[in-house]
């Protein structure tokens, strides 16, 4: 299982992307439904200050410096960088876990700012950058990259055994060349991405608060008919949808049905409020 998710828009919202142990958001109720998973979880990427977002990064570090678990972990915090109310939240956090028996590394982020998850020979990193929200709180999306190998152009015509000896002859990487994978954006909570930050990404988590423009009063959140006219041409394999407001019911997904066409090739899911997402 890769992906954990559970996302009510104004009551919490938070991503657990287990490959790479990290935690995206850390909404009320994280530690609870996480369970003994939070004790893995090695980077916390916050997009924001808002509630709905950091509430819950009390109850985690708590738990995890008080409950059976493994206690000797280090957790990294990641911030947009002048964010009073996440700095406010986690000094008292550690005012009042002032025997922290583990390390809690935090640490401010700048937009495009580079964040190594591991390094050799396929590094993975994260990227932040900026969306656009609310006027008074600087907020993030966030890339997970994979640097991988290809063949390069001008070699794909060749047969098996000849790019073998050219590859004996001269080294692999006369052959081949380095390219970065976008496997992961997750949008934070914003009006809308950028094409650009969409493009080509294999998974996308886009908020989308309203299924219906007239259901929106201020552009600080997306509005599905948006989404679909962003993502087309993007090559992304993978939409999900979440930061979903509760006004919709058990049923969201009856919204997507105007938009067949659109969303053919891509594979679309619901974080659907109230409920655990699993991928």
């Amino acid at each position: 299982m890769n992906i954990i998710a559970y996302s009510k828009a104004l009551y919490t919202t938070w991503i657990y992307y287990s490959p790479e142990r990290i935690l995206f958001d850390a909404g009320e109720g994280v530690a609870t439904l996480l369970n003994n998973k939070i004790y893995a979880i090695k980077h916390i990427f916050l997009t924001h200050g808002h509630v709905d977002h950091i509430s819950g990064l009390w109850a985690l570090i708590n738990t995890r410096n008080n409950a059976m678990g493994d206690r000797e972990k280090e957790l990294n915090i990641y911030y947009p960088i002048g964010n009073k109310g996440i700095e406010e939240y986690l000094r008292f956090i550690k005012k009042m876990n002032s025997d922290l028996r583990f390390n809690l590394n935090v640490f401010p982020l700048k937009d495009g700012q580079i964040v190594y998850l591991r390094e050799g020979n396929q590094p993975k990193y994260i990227k932040a950058f900026s969306v656009v929200h609310t006027y008074s709180e600087k907020s993030f999306g966030y890339h997970l990259y994979e640097v991988r190998k290809r063949l390069k152009k001008e070699f794909q015509s060749l047969s098996q055994k000849e790019i073998a000896e050219l590859s004996r002859k001269y080294g692999s990487d006369y052959v081949s060349e380095k390219f970065e994978k976008k496997i992961l954006t997750v949008s934070g909570d914003t009006y809308l991405l950028k094409k650009e930050d969409v493009f080509d990404t294999d998974i996308l988590f886009h908020e989308c608060t309203f299924f219906k423009k007239e259901d929106r009063k201020y552009k600080n959140h997306a509005v599905l008919e948006d989404i679909i006219d962003l993502i087309k041409d993007t090559k992304i394999k993978t939409l999900i949808l979440y930061h979903i407001s509760g006004r919709y019911g058990k049923r969201p997904e009856r919204f997507l049905e105007n938009f067949k066409e659109e969303l053919k090739n891509i594979n679309v899911h619901i974080v659907k409020p109230d409920k655990l997402f699993k991928l």
